[in-house]
């Protein structure tokens, strides 16, 4: 008797997953329609809303990406040099850094901050409107809410996102380099030239690929639970929660199995 009700409930949160993911994907779908053929139909994405979201996404998050980056540098070089020491081979810190930071780190402290400062901001934003009923205006004027709010966050994260990521690159590198300099006495020169000597396009193209995917993930979450929000300000923090939640958990399982697929 205790096994119907478990299976019962497992079968309803199935079906509300697969409903909530159809939603993002015509959500996506409906964005990348009005992107592409709004021109068309005499009713673009406006330019200065493209630009605005591009500065709350990206401009904005510069500084704590870099920082956080660069500390998780110095922190894979300590403990390369910690793990390697074992081993005699401390000079292999530098391709390791240079690969993992290429590949994974780099595109993931990005994904992960954007996730949980503009995810959060913008669940929280067409949560308000939802809540106010702006979004029903926006319909009775004419304007179609998700050509108004929804594809001009989309595209600012397709823009912005391999932009900080190849920053986060950067500046985890010099992080590193920093330290194995300080560590090894190897020049921050020498030791960029080591990591050009071991990279290939493809090890900076696999995270910059990553970034698109984890920018749509995140404006997609964070957009369909801020139209989903109800039941007041309580309502509004819940799906802001689970905005963030959810990005971050659906960041770290695609990364997975890209890691997996283009590492085989």
């Amino acid at each position: 008797m205790l096994i119907r009700p478990f299976i019962e409930g497992v079968g309803e949160k199935t079906i509300l997953a697969v409903e909530e993911a159809g939603y993002q994907f015509l959500l996506l779908m409906e964005s990348l329609y009005w992107l592409c053929l709004g021109p068309l139909l005499n009713q673009p994405v406006r330019l200065h809303t493209i630009a605005a979201e591009m500065i709350k996404i990206g401009v904005l998050a510069i500084p704590v990406v870099l920082l956080l980056s660069f500390s998780n540098g110095v922190m894979m070089a300590i403990q390369g040099i910690v793990t390697l020491q074992e081993f005699d081979a401390e000079s292999q810190v530098v391709p390791g850094i240079a690969y993992s930071v290429t590949r994974e780190f780099g595109v993931l402290i990005t994904a992960i901050v954007v996730a949980g400062r503009s995810g959060s901001a913008i669940a929280a934003r067409i949560g308000s409107m939802q809540m106010s009923q702006e979004v029903d205006a926006l319909r009775v004027m004419g304007i179609e809410p998700v050509r108004h709010l929804v594809a001009p966050i989309v595209l600012a994260m397709l823009v912005m996102m391999p932009i900080l990521t190849i920053m986060a690159d950067s500046a985890a590198l010099i992080g590193g380099g920093i330290y194995t300099g300080i560590v090894l006495k190897l020049s921050l020169g020498t030791f960029i030239d080591r990591c050009f000597d071991v990279l290939v396009v493809y090890d900076v193209m696999q995270g910059l690929s990553k970034s698109l995917v984890f920018g749509v993930l995140i404006a997609v979450v964070a957009c369909s639970n801020g139209f989903s929000v109800s039941g007041g300000a309580e309502g509004l923090g819940r799906a802001t929660t689970r905005s963030v939640v959810m990005s971050i958990a659906m960041i770290v399982v695609a990364d997975m199995l890209f890691t997996f697929f283009l590492s085989r």
